[in-house]
């Protein structure tokens, strides 16, 4: 029990309910149906009538021999109980070469796509190193035709949602968030 209850984490706190030696007991399984609790057992017996109780009443009993699978189990059981983080993957990144002015108003940054694939959706502009914009694309083009993705070495325009101070020279890059489970 003592190295339960010292699995810490600033982002969440264990907390036993009951801890003992011995078989488990019928109590045990009572107190365990009040609490919305498991019951983890380490080198335990159940007595007789016990899992009957449990299962009826949807109380999960899981007996270990090894006590760091014991507590592998509670931290990962912990950690699902935490939200993920949201990490952004740069899919690709294109240079603008040339700016266009449109005739309805705004820009066009001609690009050379010089690495991953530019796909439609979430972009930001770097210049020399400063995040200057992040957004979506408004359009995708290659040469007249409105495409999902470019991949490298290809030419293609990019018109930014909100966005027309383009630079020559400026980093575009294309990304996506994933969302990644966190650790204890």
């Amino acid at each position: 029990m003592i190295r339960l209850t010292k699995i810490d984490s600033g982002k969440f706190q264990s907390e036993a309910t009951h801890a003992g030696v011995g078989s488990v007991t019928g109590c045990e399984a009572t107190l365990a149906i009040a609490s919305d609790a498991d019951i983890l057992g380490f080198h335990a017996r159940i007595d007789t009538g016990v899992c009957d109780v449990a299962k009826r009443e949807g109380v999960e009993i899981k007996l270990y021999a090894i006590i760091y699978e014991l507590i592998d189990e509670v931290k990962e059981a912990m950690a699902g109980l935490l939200d993920p983080l949201l990490k952004d993957v740069v899919t690709g990144q294109a240079e603008v070469r040339k700016i266009f002015d449109l005739s309805k108003g705004g820009n066009v940054a001609g690009c050379a796509v010089t690495s991953g694939k530019i796909l439609r959706g979430k972009m930001r502009v770097v210049r020399k190193g400063d995040l200057v914009y992040e957004g979506i694309s408004h359009t995708l083009k290659r040469f007249k035709d409105e495409v999902n993705e470019v991949r490298t070495g290809m030419e293609c325009g990019i018109q930014l949602d909100g966005f027309d101070d383009f630079k020559e020279g400026d980093i575009i890059e294309c990304y996506m968030q994933e969302k990644v489970a966190q650790k204890l």
